[in-house]
């Protein structure tokens, strides 16, 4: 049966994929975009595009009405820029407002959704070294910590009318297209590839395709609700995981990064990348969840050939 889905942030990384799978699978997906038309322009397929400013629900309001799902991805994006004071407090408000819009919006509908569905991060339990992260593991005691915690309660507000919701705290996703394998790729193509930091901290990764299943998964399963972590059954750590990736790619992997270096780059984002987060993805399994690439070499092997 064809769904109603709206989707904010689907012209990133995730979204994309996303919508495009929803399409191809039968469902009508309207997409709220800053940029509607530039929007339309990025999907083969025809697709409705709103022009979504989130500080003025009264323009979208109406288009959530009879909707099954609202999937909330949108946010700046956090390394587009080098963090400071007035970046981080943008990264932090693009989040807040949008989810509390977003769910007033939704409050004042007369036929509401029957799940909202918001984007977080492994990000929400900050530098944990050596512990086993589960959905009620505390929350750190960083900035990302901070921005996690009050997106996720600003989702789970929308509780109080008596819809579903998940919060997906996603970890570090696999793409060629965007994100830390991108990043990372270079280097590597020039022998002089290698771990981030230390390379003791866990690195709790998942392939593009199983983070658009898991909101595939979401979506279609009623049991599924709060927050649910979202990488593979199998962490490592990122001197194995520089490892397979050279492996994987048939290039060295002995030129680490130290995190002072990396702090010249990106700033006081090289915290957030050298972080260690080991998660469990127990609750996601016993939902039913079964991911299509839980080995790190053969992820590595689907997206490099």
């Amino acid at each position: 049966m064809s769904r109603k889905i709206i989707i904010t942030g689907a012209t990133g990384l995730i979204g994309k994929k996303l919508s495009n799978s929803l399409i191809n699978r039968g469902d009508e997906v309207i997409i709220f975009s800053r940029d509607a038309e530039k929007a339309k322009s990025i999907f083969s397929k025809p697709i409705e595009c709103v022009e979504w400013d989130y500080l003025k629900p009264d323009e979208w309001i109406s288009k959530i009405e009879n909707s099954d799902a609202v999937i909330h991805l949108a946010g700046i994006n956090l390394f587009s820029k080098r963090w400071n004071e007035s970046f981080k407090q943008a990264v932090l408000e693009s989040r807040e407002l949008s989810t509390r819009n977003l769910v007033e919006a939704i409050k004042s509908c007369a036929n509401k959704p029957k799940v909202f569905i918001s984007a977080s991060g492994i990000g929400y339990y900050g530098d944990c070294g050596e512990t086993l992260l589960v959905e009620n593991s505390p929350k750190g005691n960083d900035f990302l910590a901070d921005v996690c915690e009050v997106w996720e309660s600003e989702s789970r507000k929308i509780g109080e009318y008596g819809i579903r919701n998940v919060q997906i705290r996603t970890g570090l996703v696999l793409s060629l297209e965007d994100g830390a394998l991108k990043q990372m790729l270079p280097p590597f193509k020039f022998f002089i590839g290698g771990p981030l930091g230390n390379g003791k901290q866990w690195s709790s990764w998942l392939h593009l395709d199983d983070i658009v299943g898991i909101y595939l998964h979401a979506i279609d399963n009623k049991n599924l609700s709060g927050a649910v972590n979202a990488a593979t059954p199998n962490p490592v750590r990122m001197k194995e995981f520089a490892k397979t990736l050279g492996k994987a790619f048939h290039r060295p992997s002995i030129f680490p990064v130290p995190i002072f270096v990396l702090k010249i780059v990106v700033g006081e984002a090289a915290e957030v990348v050298t972080a260690s987060q080991k998660v469990d993805v127990q609750k996601l399994l016993n939902s039913g969840y079964k991911f299509k690439f839980p080995d790190l070499y053969k992820a590595f092997q689907n997206l490099l050939t």
